[in-house]
């Protein structure tokens, strides 16, 4: 079976609740409770998202997001209770598209699930088909595709939405708290994690990432991404 969704969490009555109120709203939703059922699971089903939890029983919800990296590239969200700036960096370098804190708010959390699903051309609404180009960059918003010199990178959801933003300010400097309110939808999170996600999209941009010539940093203020158009 097709899911758009799929919550690993061993607070199985918060699973089963988040599910069955994404159902609600037209999400289709499954959930385990153990990193060896979601393994199997997405071996017998294909899913589009994937919700996470890191304090699984037998194998933690960082472990589990590496081998699922090792295959496939599908959104991974992070849901747990952990509130250190280490967990989330950890999340975020180990191939995590975002971090949401536990208690979260259902309502918010279906949110941020139907934003990403838009976001990949999926969970309703109609698709956008318009390509913008600068320079030598072409974007193309419904598959989160981005070609630099006709070469097409491959991007994750969080790191197209940060590009897509400095995109569509191109030439002019966006400061981090825009970067924030616009990429992350509030400004709670760190200067390191906007740091993190900048690091790797200049890794698959730029050709000297220590060098870059496309994402130039204003320091003290935020981020330039110079088309020369």
């Amino acid at each position: 079976m097709h899911y758009n969704c799929l919550i690993v969490d061993d607070e199985t009555e918060l699973a089963a609740m988040t599910a069955e109120y994404f159902q609600m709203f037209d999400v289709s939703c499954a959930w385990v409770d153990s990193a060896a059922a979601c393994e199997t699971f997405l071996q017998e089903n294909t899913v589009e998202l994937l919700l996470l939890d890191i304090n699984l029983r037998e194998e933690s919800g960082f472990s589990l997001c590496k081998k699922i990296r090792e295959n496939s590239n599908m959104p991974i969200l992070f849901i747990s209770a952990r509130q250190s700036d280490d967990d989330v960096l950890i999340a975020l370098n180990i191939g995590g598209d975002d971090y949401v804190r536990k208690p979260y708010s259902l309502s918010v959390l279906l949110a941020k699930v139907k934003i990403m699903l838009r976001r990949m051309g999926n969970g309703g609404g109609e698709k956008q088909t318009e390509e913008e180009s600068a320079g030598n960059i072409r974007v193309r918003e419904e598959t989160m595709r981005v070609y630099i010199w006709e070469k097409e990178i491959q991007l994750k959801a969080r790191e197209f939405k940060l590009f897509k933003c400095l995109f569509d300010n191109r030439n002019t400097i966006v400061t981090k708290e825009q970067l924030f309110n616009n990429v992350w939808e509030n400004t709670f999170f760190s200067d390191s994690t906007l740091n993190v996600h900048i690091r790797r999209l200049r890794e698959k941009l730029e050709e000297d990432p220590n060098e870059p010539k496309l994402i130039k940093t204003i320091w003290g203020t935020g981020y330039i991404l110079e088309t020369g158009k």
